[in-house]
């Protein structure tokens, strides 16, 4: 944990929104977590998931020659 990070601790004494950024940084396998700030605390934490698509084997495409 960086001496900011540790800083920020201290200084809110609350943990709550640090455990809430692990989940949610946890449970992704592709996306975004963004954590808002205003005077100094943490306001709002977004998550934003994206799901991959595996292309298809075979693409079906019309016959252009019809």
């Amino acid at each position: 944990m960086s001496k900011s990070a540790q800083n920020a601790i201290k200084k809110d004494g609350d943990l709550r929104w640090l455990e809430t950024i692990v989940q949610q940084v946890n449970s992704l396998r592709f996306g975004v977590v963004e954590i808002v700030v205003r005077d100094s605390q943490v306001t709002r934490i977004e998550k934003i998931e994206r799901h991959r698509l595996d292309k298809p084997t075979t693409e079906i495409r019309p016959n252009r020659n019809e």
